[in-house]
């Protein structure tokens, strides 16, 4: 009797071991918000701006909640699955256009010998691998120290819908991945996306590169990310898109046939201290202005990023960037208003995060744009509103949570 009851007890808890391992769905999430003043705001008449302050939700992190899933399905292979919330804590609207998951949402399989293949809304390879070098990454100044007009999309403004994606596993220190969106219309050439990269660790030294092309519909009336109801099956929703003003030019939305961006960074780390620098190329074919023509050639930026992180204390990091944007706005002319063609920005950011908890930090924030160029404004991204000068300073301080 002894041996029975002590096999069955075995067995038992062997069965619990087993139920344990097959699956779990985690609840996460992130809620930060705070007080921001921005100078300069322009409030219509041209040349004269306006101070703001403003309680801000997600001034470095968006505010978000998801589910992540996993289950065991044997021999190391997993099923996947992510659902994730954007939102605006102010007043609890829904964020990414009004989507329920709009910042991610996929499903798919895990292995531990090859990667994982998933499938759904999905960042791209420039987030998934040159974004963790920059200031734009969630553990340093994310969304408030995005290039200008996030260009290169390092603060994923765009996720790629209807996409299949694979990710390898660690080969050590080595990782790649791609993506490739698909159009979900009969034309399959239009109205795609793909995107692949990689990354390399060694110690104290990190690499990375990727490569990114959101493809439109052929013509610069309805460009890639217009409002075109033909282009909102990939990334390319208007809702996700910010007003911006090219060279002085409202543009509504930068749009463009086709946009290519590439990407590179290396960093080092010294103990306490990382050093980061990232370039990225933008380029947008047959760029099309709001209430303009389009423009012939191209639009490009050119994005050089250096930054710095301190952890000063364990519970105190500090962080400094530097970027300068050199913008080109090819087949522009003086009869578009005099705005300058090769529109340019530098824009020094700073930061300070102190936890309280391993769940809980406290911010503050300090960026200052100049614009370079005839009739070209600061365009801060995240200032909530552009500049009506060649200048504009922003700070904030805030509370983040994560649960």
């Amino acid at each position: 009797m002894k041996k029975i009851s002590i096999a069955a007890a075995v067995c038992a808890a062997f069965a619990a071991s087993a139920a344990h391992a097959q699956s779990s769905v985690t609840l996460y999430g992130l809620v930060d918000a705070g007080i921001a003043y921005t100078n300069n705001v322009a409030n219509g008449a041209p040349g004269h701006g306006s101070g703001r302050v403003a309680l801000q939700s997600g001034n470095i992190s968006g505010s978000r909640f998801g589910l992540r899933g996993s289950e065991d399905l044997g021999g190391g292979l997993r099923a996947v699955f992510v659902l994730e919330n954007g939102f605006n804590v102010n007043n609890g609207a829904l964020g990414q256009g009004g989507r329920m998951f709009g910042r991610q949402a996929y499903v798919g399989l895990s292995s531990s010998q090859f990667g994982a293949l998933t499938m759904g809304r999905q960042y791209d390879s420039m987030v998934d691998f040159v974004a963790p070098l920059s200031g734009t990454a969630g553990p340093f100044g994310d969304s408030g120290f995005a290039h200008v007009y996030d260009n290169d999309n390092l603060q994923h403004s765009v996720r790629l819908s209807n996409s299949v994606k694979f990710t390898s596993n660690d080969y050590a220190g080595f990782k790649f991945g791609g993506v490739y969106a698909f159009s979900n219309s009969t034309s399959f050439t239009v109205s795609r996306a793909y995107s692949a990269g990689a990354s390399y660790n060694n110690g104290p030294l990190r690499l990375a590169a990727a490569y990114l092309q959101i493809n439109g519909s052929g013509a610069a009336g309805t460009p890639a990310n217009s409002n075109s109801v033909a282009n909102q099956n990939v990334a390319a929703d208007p809702s996700e898109f910010k007003s911006t003003a090219v060279g002085g030019i409202s543009t509504g939305n930068l749009t463009a046939d086709v946009q290519r961006t590439v990407g590179a960074g290396v960093g080092y780390t010294f103990g306490p201290a990382a050093v980061n620098f990232v370039y990225t190329h933008s380029q947008f074919q047959n760029t099309s202005a709001f209430g303009l023509n389009p423009l012939s050639g191209s639009t490009h930026f050119d994005n050089y990023e250096l930054n710095v992180k301190y952890a000063l204390t364990p519970a105190l990091m500090l962080g400094l960037m530097d970027t300068f944007t050199d913008g080109h706005l090819n087949g522009a002319s003086g009869a578009r208003g005099g705005f300058a063609t090769d529109p340019k920005w530098n824009q020094v950011n700073a930061i300070a995060r102190y936890s309280l908890s391993k769940r809980t930090e406290v911010y503050g924030e300090a960026m200052y744009q100049h614009a370079i160029g005839h009739n070209n404004t600061a365009v801060m991204y995240n200032a909530g509103g552009n500049s009506a000068t060649s200048n504009q300073v922003m700070g904030a301080v805030g509370i983040l949570s994560r649960f």
